[in-house]
């Protein structure tokens, strides 16, 4: 396998006279498009939802637009991204997604007057020949011991010159640049060039966390397809199948409607569920059994769906204790949910919020609420005991989508309750993206 290669560059797009029909995204309607997307299905059941699909050409221009914005804010000649999911936001490219966060073989770079530079696998230009917002694809962005060897250091230093080349160009003099992450060698490459290097993860989050108006397109239309899977995970629940039975439905649907992978697997039955973060496996559910997951998705689009809900196996009905928990952990939910609003500081957050009983802050989720967009992002908020040593102030804004945390467990007990809701920040308060109901039977 050899992704090191000479130095290329292709500006080869889709000729337009071959699309002369397209789907409400935009993309092409026909069956050997290059790009993955939404199915068939999916587009029918956002119709009957009443949902907008995005307009990728728009998204795409808002979210180059966000991250020239942060570069020209922080004056620094330009971006360098290794992280697959930052690269998403730049360019709207995938290959190899979960392949690439451990085997960094793809690279972009975006420089303060907004010329993207794609490197890719080898013979991978194809993939993002229709997009014109990628003005240049190149290959040899390698140089991690599995494909380089004892040839580390050349290869960090090929690359770094590439670097340097694409500053000269575009920087007007500008050494400064920002880089969300990147192997060592090639980090003392670069700044053996005299390259002023800098913590790029303040571009690219601060970027990401304001959703324009297709982006909320984008996640509702994601969260909606990922609900459809729950519904039916909730169908389909029943005694005698195991935790890993359960969450393959999830998977399955995830991916018939054109998502793409699943960041964690966690969902957890009956004593499983306490303490938390215990991931699916082999158990056999029973009736009576809670069963609790995370859904961290990513669906259509590349949009994280981060729900999590509770529920009980069987028809018949909860405990006592169960419904305490439940409640507990429902009402600290919805009552830091109803505390959203554009200009709350994270840190009054902190200090206003729902904290749950007493009882359940040992085995406490690690945060009130994040935000989301790709994936996890900026922002995180944390338990008042957390803060000094972990947390940080800022600002919600309208336009940041929000998830709000809760987990009760007892230490010790028999089981636990995770619930998530995901919304977004509006200019008057918040609007719900996730619209799962919970679960009644531990309400009445």
């Amino acid at each position: 396998m050899d992704t090191i290669s000479a130095y290329t560059t292709s500006n080869r797009k889709i000729d337009p006279s071959r699309r002369p029909r397209s789907k409400p995204d935009g993309s092409p309607d026909e069956n050997d498009r290059v790009e993955i997307g939404p199915t068939a299905l999916a587009f029918e059941a956002w119709a009957k939802a009443g949902l907008e699909a995005p307009n990728l050409e728009a998204m795409r221009q808002y979210r180059l637009q966000r991250i020239v914005g942060e570069l020209r804010k922080h004056d620094y000649a330009g971006l360098l991204c290794f992280d697959p999911l930052n690269i998403r936001y730049v360019t709207d490219t995938t290959n190899m997604q979960l392949w690439v966060t451990h085997n960094p073989s793809r690279a972009c770079f975006v420089s303060a007057d907004g010329y993207v530079v794609l490197w890719d696998y080898a013979n991978c230009g194809h993939l993002s020949a229709h997009l014109p917002l990628v003005r240049e694809v190149r290959t040899g962005a390698s140089f991690f011991y599995f494909v380089s060897g004892e040839r580390v250091g050349e290869h960090a230093a090929r690359f770094a010159a590439e670097i340097d080349d694409l500053l000269k160009s575009h920087g007007g003099g500008n050494r400064r640049l920002a880089i969300d992450r990147i192997e060592p060698e090639g980090l003392m490459a670069l700044r053996g060039l005299g390259i002023e290097t800098f913590q790029g993860q303040v571009v690219t989050e601060l970027a990401r966390a304001i959703k324009g108006p297709d982006d909320v397109k984008a996640l509702k239309c994601a969260v909606q397809s990922c609900e459809i899977a729950m519904h039916q995970m909730q169908r389909e629940l029943r005694s005698g199948m195991s935790e890993n039975d359960l969450w393959s439905i999830l998977h399955a649907e995830n991916i018939r409607h054109g998502g793409e992978w699943i960041e964690t697997r966690i969902l957890a039955s009956g004593p499983r569920t306490n303490p938390w973060f215990q991931e699916c496996g082999p158990r056999i559910i029973q009736d009576g059994d809670i069963v609790a997951f995370d859904t961290d998705l990513i669906g259509v689009y590349g949009m994280c769906c981060d729900i999590s809900r509770t529920w009980l196996c069987g028809d018949g009905e909860p405990t006592q204790e169960q419904k305490r928990v439940y409640r507990h952990a429902h009402e600290q939910v919805h009552s830091n949910l109803a505390m959203l609003r554009p200009g709350m500081g994270f840190k009054e957050f902190t200090e206003k919020a729902n904290l749950a009983p007493q009882e359940f802050r040992h085995n406490r989720y690690g945060v009130l609420a994040h935000g989301v967009g790709l994936c996890d992002e900026y922002p995180s908020l944390y338990f008042p005991e957390d803060y000094p040593s972990t947390g940080y102030d800022g600002v919600f804004e309208p336009g940041m989508a929000i998830c709000v945390e809760s987990y009760c467990g007892t230490v010790g007990g028999s089981f636990g309750v995770k619930l998530e809701q995901q919304v977004l920040i509006t200019e008057t308060g918040t609007e719900d993206i996730t619209t799962y109901p919970y679960e009644s039977r531990f309400l009445d």
